[in-house]
């Protein structure tokens, strides 16, 4: 695996992104225990703190029930397998990120989550429906060198499961990756969306289908990419340069 050498996160975003005092970032965690909910939080929580964001850490889907207190957050960072939502959760969660609030998940916490809310999947601009191989070698292959998610990131190889997604075609893409057709012989070459962002109303929204779980964050250029999409999701105010 090559080695990360790249400026920090700090001087690529100074120049085009409003930096506020102080943010606020509220980890919500819990669904299915395989995709290791609170370890990968517990990855995210103190990288956050670094970047100058007061974070909370819930692990229960009320938090987004309060209004005020989820309009004036500046980040939310879901980490819920499957499960199932209540309607009034939904809006809650939903009604934020449209009114400004960013929203920067992974595979194993934001697209792979609320199975029968078709809203939820619209605002995440995709969904998990296979990982055909299970865990295998495979590469991830950057697409957009001049965004600052990625910028100074070279494609890299990660060892975990490849994901076959439904995604929305409205994304702006990142990052892909090429299916081998390993247990599905029909997807070889398939050309599949790894990291995207998009918009839902106001709202940043940033994902990344890498993290299985925590230790695919050992990978500097995984974690890396998480968390400068983090930090460009909660940015409220849209630069002039940035594409719709």
């Amino acid at each position: 695996m090559s080695t990360l050498s790249i400026p920090s996160i700090k001087s690529i975003l100074a120049a085009s992104w409003e930096r506020n005092t102080m943010k606020s970032a509220l980890l919500v965690w819990g669904g299915w225990d395989g995709h290791e909910p609170k370890p990968c939080v517990d990855v995210f929580a103190p990288i956050l703190e670094a970047e100058g964001f007061e974070v909370e850490v819930s692990n229960t889907l009320d938090a987004y029930l309060d209004e005020a207190k989820m309009k004036s957050l500046s980040l939310v960072v879901p980490c819920w397998t499957m499960g199932t939502i209540t309607n009034d959760q939904e809006k809650g969660l939903l009604d934020a990120v449209a009114a400004g609030v960013g929203i920067a998940g992974w595979h194993g916490g934001m697209c792979d989550a609320f199975r029968n809310n078709t809203t939820y999947q619209w605002m995440t601009g995709g969904q998990w429906v296979a990982h055909p191989g299970g865990i295998l070698e495979y590469e991830v292959h950057i697409v957009n060198h001049e965004d600052p998610i990625t910028a100074g990131i070279c494609d890299f190889k990660m060892k975990s499961e490849q994901y076959y997604l439904h995604v929305d075609p409205s994304n702006e893409v990142l990052a892909t990756t090429t299916l081998s057709g390993v247990d599905a012989p029909w997807t070889a070459g398939c050309v599949m969306p790894v990291v995207w962002k998009r918009m839902w109303g106001k709202g940043r929204v940033f994902y990344s289908s890498l993290g299985h779980a925590a230790k695919d964050f050992d990978v500097p250029e995984c974690r890396e990419i998480m968390k400068r999409g983090m930090v460009w999701a909660s940015t409220r105010e849209r630069p002039a340069s940035l594409p719709k």
